[in-house]
């Protein structure tokens, strides 16, 4: 379809009558259509001609609650193509009930203001589940008219739009009593103030339902705003923060006492957080599943211990770039939470053979493992991995890249692992190709991501160049 098409999706949904150009290009369009080509983008605006016989077989054969049924299951794109179709398919594809769950990512660049207000206004109680994850056009008027005409939204994602701001937050705690699910990750005008706008209940506002918040790289927020969540959004099982550098340990100290039923917590890049914050989370969040707390750097053994001993069913850790933990901490760890599935160990690097040890023993069902840049990690913790049960069922990713003291034994001794579909062994300079051949031939559906760096070639070979000039030579 050409490009000038594109950015009208329902443009071409059109009562008047039409001019022979117009006709053309709407005869284009269709043909297009059958042959399977996407329509042109959005535009909610204008309402299109019939194209086909609304007294067409199937709509005889088939009552409408079938058609509004089968167009249910349809995404966007093919909905716009059937409402293209007649004008009673027209009326049936944009019926509100098709429009319960919409995306709007692939449309990122063409969707504006206009659209949400117009969808809105269509789509009304309908709508639950709404993604403008990059929909950079977008602003607080908008969203303004979509919390009041949409007051059934449940799952509300905002995810890099730019020139969302307070207002928003402003808007939903207003209108979107129901609100669940809330990603404002990366929209930096966004600040402690939505964080209370959320959790006011006076006068019937809030959103005190809300059990998903994502405020990741919203640098603006600090432990005001979560202590403000914590206290009005009690009901907050999965919070993330990453970048968020100005909250530290009395937000999220707070967040764990308020919250009881925190299952997944990312505090990834929030370098003030020290032990402190852990303990409390493990004192008080014994459901725990995920925690992400990359560059956390001032995080010791302490947190590790507090983790075993409050939360057992951790199944997710990353803790890449915490420098302070040690094989004491991870023991203490691994003796409790034996459903770990997922470890990011990239830089923790102090620990050694005996943190594999641990893991292998006690940690059954781990599926992947980065042990990126742990530089004391040698061929010895490998074969304990390689022997364990989680290695012969579980084990899928393993990164061991720049782990200079690992070898083709450690390859040999990953053969048993029938589950293992990723490797990466960038610079572990003592691996050969050799030895990855081997691996490829017990597992051949593995990906094996490495790199070796040219050889460089001798400097004399046979009649080649002679080593020293020819003054050299003479001297």
């Amino acid at each position: 379809m050409n490009n000038h098409n594109h950015n009208n999706h329902f443009n071409h949904y059109s009562n008047h009558s039409k001019s022979k150009p117009e006709e053309k290009a709407r005869r284009k369009r269709r043909n297009n259509s059958r042959n399977g080509a996407p329509p042109s983008s959005f535009d909610w605006t204008i309402i299109p001609q019939a194209a086909y016989d609304d007294d067409a077989l199937i709509n005889k054969k088939l009552p409408k609650e079938l058609l509004l049924r089968i167009f249910s299951f349809l995404d966007v794109v093919s909905l716009c193509r059937c409402a293209q179709v007649s004008k009673y398919w027209n009326m049936l594809a944009l019926d509100g009930s098709n429009w319960q769950r919409i995306d709007l990512f692939d449309f990122q660049t063409d969707v504006e203001g206009p659209v949400v207000e117009y969808m809105s206004q269509r789509c009304g109680g309908f709508l639950k589940d709404l993604s403008l994850r990059g929909c950079q056009s977008i602003t607080d008027a908008a969203l303004q008219t979509f919390a009041q005409q949409c007051r059934n939204i449940e799952c509300l994602i905002l995810n890099k739009c730019m020139d969302v701001t307070d207002l928003t937050c402003d808007s939903l705690s207003k209108y979107s009593s129901k609100l669940r699910k809330l990603d404002l990750a990366s929209c930096p005008k966004i600040t402690d103030l939505s964080l209370k706008y959320l959790s006011n209940t006076s006068q019937g506002r809030g959103c005190q339902q809300l059990s998903y918040l994502d405020i990741s790289w919203c640098r603006n927020v600090t432990n005001e705003g979560v202590i403000a969540l914590a206290e009005g959004c009690p009901q907050i099982n999965t919070f993330f923060c990453r970048g968020c550098t100005q909250i530290g340990n009395e937000g999220i100290e707070k967040l764990a006492l308020c919250a009881e039923n925190l299952m997944k917590l990312n505090i990834q890049h929030c370098s003030s957080i020290t032990d402190e914050a852990i303990a409390t989370i493990g004192l008080k969040c014994p459901g725990l599943t995920l925690l992400c707390a990359s560059m956390c750097v001032h995080l010791t053994d302490a947190s590790l211990v507090a983790l075993g001993q409050g939360c057992p069913e951790l199944r997710t850790l990353e803790v890449s770039g915490c420098n302070l933990l040690t094989d004491s901490g991870f023991q203490a760890l691994t003796r409790s939470c034996h459903n770990l599935e997922k470890m990011d160990l990239e830089d923790c690097i102090q620990i050694t053979d005996a943190t594999l040890g641990h893991i292998a023993m006690y940690c059954h069902e781990m599926s992947a493992l980065s042990l990126s840049h742990c530089e004391l990690i040698t061929d010895e913790g490998i074969r304990q991995i390689g022997s364990s049960p989680c290695a012969m069922e579980h084990l899928q990713i393993l990164e061991l890249d720049n782990c200079p003291l690992i070898t083709d034994a450690a390859l040999e001794h990953l053969m048993g692992c029938q589950s293992l579909q990723r490797i990466e062994i960038y610079d572990c300079q003592l691996i050969t190709r050799a030895g990855i051949r081997r691996l490829r031939c017990r597992l051949p559906d593995i990906l094996v991501h490495a790199y070796f760096a040219p050889v460089s070639p001798p400097t004399s070979v046979g009649g080649g160049r002679q080593r020293y000039c020819k003054c050299c030579v003479i001297l």
